[in-house]
């Protein structure tokens, strides 16, 4: 099943959060079995050619991994050069309220339902599959609004209710960051905040994503109702890998010295 249909449906997803700039990261993301990746170019080096060299490596690997992209911001320009790409769906940051929400909608789809312009890029096999493509991509395209100030925390109810959002995401650090709880990610007040979110989603029969670190604080996003998740980022996997690495030498040294 498409990942489109996959979170239109509720049902749950799991996804590589990516901010290196190699394919192979992709690739290996793809070859491990996650649904998704997320290839972020808002707090990254990552480049327009970099999300197509990234898309290419995850479209090649075994399995029915699918790539969506962490816009830099709720632009149309780069929203409609981003789905050029034929990636699956974008991710807009910090969405406001209910108009940026329809602006960020719209810029995914083509006339008359938005204002996306037409061209044959990788999206639409260069051409070659104009046609089809113009047909179906307003219905294909994942469209998923971050949740992350106060002004869109305040509006979540409206911005869910938007036609044509397919979910939310709530960035836990800029989310808590903006209502002056900073990493305060187990208090009341936080988790009042999480609930709001995901009731929000819920109520509008979407749903609502987050990223998490290590089994623990997926577990308790799980129990909270998120119903996709990104687990982890690719630089968070390899520090956590390499630094387990070098305790267990340091430590199998420190025994036989001892």
């Amino acid at each position: 099943m498409a990942l489109v249909d996959t979170l239109r449906a509720r049902e749950s997803a799991v996804g590589n959060w990516l901010s290196l700039r190699d394919p192979a990261v992709a690739e290996i993301s793809a070859e491990l079995g996650f649904d998704f990746v997320v290839l972020d170019i808002e707090h990254t080096t990552n480049t327009l050619e970099t999300v197509v060299d990234m898309a290419r490596a995850t479209d090649a690997a075994e399995g029915d991994t699918e790539a969506i992209v962490r816009l830099p911001w709720n632009d149309p320009v780069v929203i409609k050069r981003v789905l050029d790409t034929g990636v699956a769906g974008v991710m807009s940051p910090m969405v406001d309220d209910a108009e940026e929400a329809r602006a960020f909608v719209e810029a995914t789809r083509y006339p008359p339902e938005g204002n996306r312009g037409v061209a044959g890029g990788r999206a639409a096999r260069y051409g070659l599959e104009m046609d089809d493509y113009v047909e179906n991509a307003n219905e294909r395209v994942l469209t998923v609004a971050q949740v992350e100030t106060k002004s869109g925390f305040e509006h979540v109810e409206e911005i869910a209710a938007v036609d044509g959002l397919d979910g939310l995401f709530l960035g836990p650090a800029d989310l808590s960051a903006n209502l002056g709880m900073y990493g305060e990610y187990e208090s009341e007040a936080f988790l009042d905040a999480v609930d709001r979110v995901v009731e929000a989603a819920h109520a509008e029969d979407k749903p609502v994503a987050t990223l998490a670190f290590g089994r623990e604080e997926i577990e308790r996003y799980v129990d909270l109702g998120f119903d996709f998740m990104m687990v982890g980022t690719d630089t968070s996997h390899l520090m956590g890998g390499a630094a387990t690495s070098k305790a267990a030498f340091e430590g199998a040294v420190a025994d036989r010295d001892g």
